[in-house]
C-alpha cells in the first residue's frame, strides 16, 4: 500500500489538469504528463466508445472496459471467479440478507482524497436517483431491493436486503465507486465532462481523449493502491485493417481471422491466444408488435430453417461454435448439455409453417448493423427462403440499431454481443414474463413455469441447488425458443510478445484487453 502527503499529490494534480486542456468539452482532452523515455506503451485497435465516466461511456463492452481502467469496484475478476479488489474482504450474514464490506486501507482518489466507506454509501445512493450507463441489473438498486446501505466506520460498509438474493456480490460487487467530494452537487452526471469528472481510484488516467478521433491515451497511475500497473503508457487508436496494422508494428494487438493465422504462426514476435466463446449472435422477435411470433412452433420453426453450422463455416471461418437453444453458452460452467440440438431441416421447418394457427407473414424485414452482420443477413435470407420465409435485410449503423432495439421499433433484429458467460441470473431479466426492457428482456415472452423457476434461482444461495435449477431454466428456453442464438466466435488474437505478454482471460468474458487484471502485476 502507499502513503504519501496529500498536499504534494494535490499539487501534482493540479499541474495535470493545467496541462490537460481538457475543460471545455469532453471531445477532447489532451496532455502530457511526462517525458515517455523507456516507458512501455501498448498500442491497441480503438474508436470512439464515449466519455469514460460511469454514465458517458457507450453502452458495449469496449466502453465499459475503458471506464474500468480509471473506476474501480468492491470486487474483481480473475480467471476463477469473484475477488476483494476496493473491498479487502466482506461476509454473509443473516442468511444472505445482509452483507458487511471492508475496505482495503490508504486508497487514494487520483486527487490524492482518501477513498473512505463515505463514497461507497453514496456511490449507490447517487446511482439510485441517477443509474450509471452500465448495470447488470438495475433492481438491485430499488428500495425494496436495498433496504439501506450505510458507512459503519471509516472502512466497513453494510448492504441489507429485503431478501437473500444469489447475484449480489457480482452485481452490486462489480459498480464503479465514484468519489463524493466531485459527485455529490452533480445534478446532470451524463452532461458532466469536466477534468474532475475523471478522478477515480483506478490503476490508469486518462490524459488524451478525442471523440472525433476515436482515440485515448491512459497513463498508469503511479500512487495505485494495489497490483502495479505492467503498461506505462495505454493507447487506443482507430484502424481500417487490424492484422495489416499489427505487421506493421503501429498496434500490438489484433483480431486475426482464420485464414490469415499463417502469417503469423512461425513467427517468434507473435502469440496466439483464442478467445472462449462469450461473444455471439442472437435472433431476437419482436412478440409484442407482431403478435405470430408468440407462437413458439413459428419461433422452431425459424430455428430449424436456420444452418447454424454454415454460418459458422461461411461467416466466421470456422472461428465459432453453433449456439444453443438453452441460450447459455456451450463454454459456460453451467451450460445444460442435455437439450435439442435444433439441426438444420427446412423441410420439417416447413412442415410446421403450414400448421400453424396463426400463419406466418409473406416477408418479414431482419434489422441488422454492419460489416459482417450484413453478410449473416444475407446468408440467412438465402437459408430461410428453402423454408418459404422471406426476409428483407435492412442494415444499420451500430447506434442507429441499438436506437430501433430501445424503441421496439423491429420486426425481426440481430444482435451480437458479449457477456454470454456471465451468471446466468441474466437469462431471468431477459425472459422474464414482466420485463419491458427492449434493449436487454424480450417483451411478450411469457412463460410461467421459466418465470418462477427463474426467481427461485436468484434467491437460492446453495450453489449446486441453483444450478440445478438453471438448467431447467434452459430446457424451458430450448423448447420455447424466445431467441435463436446463431453461433459463437471462438475469435483468435494475435500480440506481440517481445511487447507485452500479460494478456489473461477471466473466467466469465471473451476479451483480455477488457479486463485490468490484463494490465497489472499478477
Amino acid at each position: 500500500m502507499n502513503r504519501y502527503t496529500p498536499v504534494w499529490l494535490f499539487i501534482v494534480f493540479l499541474i495535470f489538469f493545467l496541462l490537460c486542456g481538457c475543460a471545455e468539452a469532453p471531445g477532447e482532452i489532451e496532455s502530457e504528463m511526462r517525458e515517455e523515455g523507456e516507458l512501455l506503451t501498448v498500442r491497441l485497435p480503438g474508436g470512439d466508445w464515449g466519455f469514460p465516466t460511469p454514465f458517458a461511456h457507450y453502452a458495449r463492452g469496449p466502453g465499459v472496459s475503458h471506464m474500468r481502467y480509471i473506476f474501480d469496484s468492491l470486487l474483481e475478476k480473475d480467471e476463477n471467479g469473484l475477488i476483494p479488489w476496493l473491498a479487502e474482504d466482506y461476509e454473509i450474514l443473516d442468511e444472505g440478507t445482509r452483507y458487511l464490506f471492508y475496505l482495503q486501507p490508504d486508497v487514494h482518489w487520483h486527487d490524492g482524497t482518501a477513498l473512505t466507506a463515505d463514497d461507497v454509501t453514496f456511490s449507490f445512493n447517487y446511482y439510485r436517483e441517477h443509474l450509471p450507463v452500465w448495470i447488470d441489473d438495475p433492481l438491485i438498486l430499488s428500495d425494496d431491493y436495498l433496504l439501506s446501505v450505510e458507512s459503519k466506520a471509516e472502512s466497513t460498509v453494510e448492504f441489507v436486503l429485503a431478501a437473500p438474493n444469489a447475484t449480489f456480490l457480482e452485481k452490486a460487487g462489480r459498480l464503479p465507486i465514484i468519489p463524493a467530494h466531485i459527485w455529490s452537487e452533480i445534478e446532470r452526471p451524463d452532461e458532466f465532462n469536466d477534468p474532475e469528472a475523471l478522478t477515480g481510484s483506478g490503476p490508469y488516467i486518462l490524459n488524451n481523449y478525442s471523440k472525433e478521433h476515436g482515440t485515448y491515451r491512459y497513463a498508469a497511475n503511479q500512487q495505485y493502491w494495489g497490483p502495479q500497473p505492467r503498461i506505462d503508457i495505454l493507447e487506443f487508436i482507430p484502424v481500417s485493417d487490424e492484422v495489416l496494422t499489427l505487421e506493421n508494428g503501429d498496434i500490438h494487438f489484433a483480431r486475426v481471422p482464420a485464414d490469415l493465422l499463417e502469417r503469423f504462426t512461425d513467427n517468434p514476435l507473435y502469440e496466439i491466444m483464442e478467445q472462449p466463446a462469450f461473444w455471439g449472435y442472437r435472433i431476437r422477435f419482436n412478440m409484442v408488435g407482431l403478435p405470430e411470433f408468440q407462437q413458439k412452433e413459428l419461433r422452431q420453426a425459424f430455428a430449424l430453417a436456420i444452418n447454424r453450422e454454415e454460418l459458422v463455416e461461411k461467416i466466421a471461418r470456422g472461428q465459432g461454435i453453433p449456439g444453443s437453444m438453452g441460450m447459455l453458452s456451450p463454454d459456460h460452467r453451467w451450460f445444460n448439455h442435455n437439450l435439442p440440438a435444433y439441426e438444420y431441416d427446412s423441410g420439417k421447418a416447413t412442415e410446421i409453417l403450414s400448421s400453424l394457427e396463426t400463419p406466418a407473414r409473406e416477408s418479414y424485414e431482419l434489422l441488422v448493423g454492419e460489416d459482417a452482420e450484413v453478410r449473416i443477413g444475407e446468408l440467412l435470407k438465402e437459408q430461410l427462403a428453402r423454408a418459404g420465409i422471406n426476409l428483407t435485410v435492412a442494415p444499420a449503423d451500430l447506434k442507429t440499431r441499438d436506437s430501433r432495439i430501445i424503441e421496439g421499433n423491429y420486426e425481426l433484429v440481430l444482435v451480437g454481443h458479449g457477456l454470454w458467460g456471465t451468471d446466468p441470473d441474466y437469462l431471468r431479466q431477459r425472459y422474464s414474463e414482466e420485463t419491458e426492457d427492449w434493449l436487454n428482456g424480450t417483451p411478450g415472452y411469457n412463460n410461467s413455469a421459466f418465470s418462477k423457476l427463474a426467481e427461485k434461482q436468484v434467491r437460492e444461495m446453495d450453489e449446486e441447488k441453483r444450478r440445478e435449477i438453471i438448467m431447467e431454466m434452459q430446457e424451458i428456453l430450448a423448447d420455447d425458443v424466445p431467441d435463436i442464438p446463431l453461433y459463437l466466435r471462438v475469435t483468435v488474437n494475435i500480440y506481440r510478445r517481445d511487447i507485452y505478454d500479460g494478456w489473461i482471460h477471466i473466467y466469465d468474458h471473451h476479451e483480455p484487453t477488457h479486463n485490468k487484471l490484463s494490465y497489472l502485476e499478477r
